[in-house]
């Protein structure tokens, strides 16, 4: 049976940072000392699976030296570590679950002339993405709108993509913090933005300090892919990193449509293939202060020594009511 982790949206609002009540579908092997699970249902595509604890959930990618990912590690070798306090795991996977994914497209009259090699590319991640994916579409240039709303239709997707018009200049703050509020409504609990841009903002009402404050507090991990000018590149280039650390995702810079297809492609295999470690803090209490999050992994023999990990750093606990 396939893991999944899903909410409906009428409870995904609730759910906020990473301190959440965590839906899990567990597989049969899967002890019962790891979570108290309630009995599920199905309603049409939707999955209804309580459970009665408050998790922080990490999604952790692994890569060698070279960038390639690497699978087949076992919940032994990480252990995790809140404030310096060790935490005991309490749930571990490797498996393909779904994702509820904003595609965040610039549509500035700068991106004209690469428009529909980007927007390829963009469609080239849906089409790779794991069919249970829902994915909404939010072009941005002088505005922010909502092209398109929570869809599992991938021909829906290609006309919204194709039938933008560049024009104007970049909103690209407004845009993730539109992403961000279009998330409350998500159906899945684990969450992602795409984000493609060719330049810095110039028209945006929020500002950076705005969206890494937000982002920190949300659990959604944001991938920018920034096909940056010459003028103001190196800013865009730091904006766009710090928005994604944030985050647990991971900024990218390619000089060309086609190594920007490359590397949307490398985005959607990350997402499939990341670690999904969930524990119940030591620390109970809900003061709503900064938690900070350390992940160390221990490879097992025949693994090389030097893997990296990208994942979520930290997040608020929750407030009392």
């Amino acid at each position: 049976m396939t893991q999944i982790f899903s909410l409906t949206r009428r409870l995904a609002s609730s759910f906020r940072c990473l301190a959440l009540p965590l839906v899990l579908l567990m597989l049969p092997g899967i002890g019962s000392s790891q979570a108290a699970v309630a009995p599920q249902d199905r309603a049409g595509d939707e999955y209804r699976i309580r459970v009665n604890t408050n998790l922080v959930v990490l999604h952790a990618t692994v890569q060698d030296h070279k960038g390639a990912l690497v699978s087949g590690l076992e919940k032994d070798s990480f252990r995790v570590f809140e404030d310096g306090a060790l935490q005991q795991i309490k749930y571990f996977s490797h498996e393909d679950i779904p994702v509820t994914v904003g595609l965040v497209i610039d549509n500035s009259r700068s991106i004209e002339p690469r428009k529909a090699r980007l927007d390829a590319a963009a469609l080239s991640f849906v089409d790779k993405s794991n069919p249970e994916d829902e994915t909404f579409i939010i072009h941005f240039d002088s505005e922010v709108r909502l092209s398109r709303s929570f869809t599992h239709d991938r021909m829906s997707l290609h006309h919204d993509l194709a039938g933008a018009k560049p024009y104007g200049e970049t909103a690209l703050y407004d845009a993730i913090m539109t992403g961000l509020d279009t998330m409350n409504e998500a159906s899945y609990s684990k969450k992602a933005l795409l984000v493609i841009t060719d330049g810095i903002d110039n028209r945006s009402q929020s500002t950076l300090e705005q969206v890494v404050a937000r982002a920190s507090r949300d659990d959604v991990m944001i991938f920018p892919v920034g096909l940056l000018s010459q003028s103001g590149g190196l800013k865009a280039e730091d904006s766009l990193i710090k928005i994604a650390e944030a985050t647990g995702g991971r900024a990218y810079f390619p000089q060309t449509p086609e190594e920007a297809r490359i590397m949307i492609d490398l985005i959607a295999k990350d997402l499939r293939e990341q670690y999904t470690i969930a524990y119940l803090p030591t620390n109970v209490l809900r003061d709503g202060r900064w938690r900070s999050v350390r992940v160390e992994l221990e490879a097992p023999k025949g693994y090389p020594k030097d893997l990296q990990m990208t994942y979520r750093h930290g997040y608020y606990a929750p407030e009392v009511p």
